[in-house]
């Protein structure tokens, strides 16, 4: 039998959730079996995009989806399906814009659809427009979003989730669907005390107590309030260290208001890296109070490493793999949130590599069951 090529639809290869999570399926598949194609909608170069070719796959770059307008997309899908009639598999993970996608893949009679839930959003509040918590350009994107998850059950054939709360908000409680872990390669990440050492000493940080936070700059991450979670921790103790791993379209905005909190000296932005395993290895704590999430696979990793991890309990319950891990309400004052920090500070990391392969979170055994799930898809 051929290799079956499955076409995977991000918005950019970049180092996201959803995106690093497929390029750990991809990394373990048997690539002599299936191999993954993108089709993605920025022309810009993403973070993933030269090892995507490395490892034989195929990169395709559309223009950006306009969801009010979005026929000019459809006629440059129609002419990429014309071109491009190999695919059986389509596997969409733009959330709700995932019924662009799939509408045109179902009108070419693409047998296997996915639509892959990767986040449950929170309903628009009045009171985060009126206090300017949410931008007034977030609120619109969120009311799209709100607007296509009507749609998105036109198209697919099959649903995929990273978790229950996911799948729940994207395509209803009454519909079934597969859980597809965010899995990783816990071996990657498990603690390593000679690595946290040797990170901890070329970055100068050897009598810091590390807090990291690893993710994209964007309002859903909720930076703001992890600035005065962090002010109030140093007001308390000061031999602490933020770390941010990450980019986005915040960054200069993030960057002006640790200069405004006076803490800009000890806020350390590392941008986009590839030593990611390595530096959660560097961290001593996690801290995490988005507004709303999927089941994020960052915190599988800081799991795996060891690390005391704080989340906000907007985030499902599903990620608490391990008993290191404690949600806080974003309603509590960051003065809480410190203090619940500060508790943790004396404990000491655990190898909860073994605990993470039992719960079904181990990259290489989820990686066989996606693989077979796609070729029987071919046998059907």
């Amino acid at each position: 039998m051929s290799v079956v090529r499955v076409l995977q639809v991000f918005t950019v290869m970049n180092r996201g959730g959803a995106e690093s999570m497929i390029m750990n399926y991809y990394r373990a598949i048997d690539r002599t079996k299936i191999q993954f194609d993108f089709l993605v909608h920025r022309k810009e170069k993403g973070a993933f995009d030269d090892e995507i070719e490395s490892l034989g796959g195929r990169m395709y770059k559309l223009t950006p989806i306009n969801p009010l307008l979005p026929n000019n997309y459809y006629k440059a899908l129609r002419a990429f399906f014309k071109t491009n009639q190999q695919y059986k598999i389509v596997h969409s993970h733009l959330n709700t814009f995932s019924c662009f996608p799939l509408k045109i893949a179902k009108e070419f009679n693409i047998p296997c659809r996915i639509a892959h839930a990767h986040i449950a959003i929170e309903p628009i509040k009045l009171k985060d427009v009126i206090q300017k918590n949410e931008s007034l350009k977030e609120t619109f994107k969120k009311l799209i979003k709100f607007q296509l998850k009507k749609k998105i059950k036109n198209a697919p054939t099959h649903y995929f989730s990273c978790g229950e709360k996911a799948g729940n908000w994207l395509f209803g409680e009454e519909t079934t669907f597969t859980i597809m872990n965010n899995a990783i390669d816990t071996e990657a990440f498990t603690y390593n005390p000679e690595i946290s050492k040797s990170y901890k000493k070329r970055n100068a940080l050897e009598d810091k107590v590390v807090i990291g936070h690893v993710g994209r700059f964007s309002s859903q991450k909720n930076h703001l309030f992890l600035f005065q979670i962090f002010k109030s921790l140093l007001n308390k103790k000061d031999n602490c260290v933020l770390v941010l791993v990450g980019d986005g379209t915040m960054r200069e905005k993030l960057e002006t208001e640790v200069k405004n909190l006076e803490i800009a000296n000890k806020v350390l932005f590392l941008g986009v890296r590839t030593d990611i395993p390595q530096l959660y290895q560097m961290m001593d704590m996690f801290v995490f109070p988005s507004f709303y999430e999927g089941l994020p696979v960052t915190l599988i990793e800081a799991q795996s490493a060891g690390l005391k991890v704080f989340a906000s309990d907007k985030i499902t319950k599903e990620v608490a793999l391990t008993d290191d891990i404690t949600y806080l309400p974003l309603t509590e004052d960051s003065d809480i949130w410190a203090d619940k920090i500060l508790e943790k500070m004396t404990e000491t990391k655990k190898d909860h590599v073994e605990l993470l392969k039992n719960k079904g979170y181990d990259i290489h055994k989820n990686a066989e069951l996606v693989q077979e799930f796609y070729l029987k898809q071919i046998r059907v």
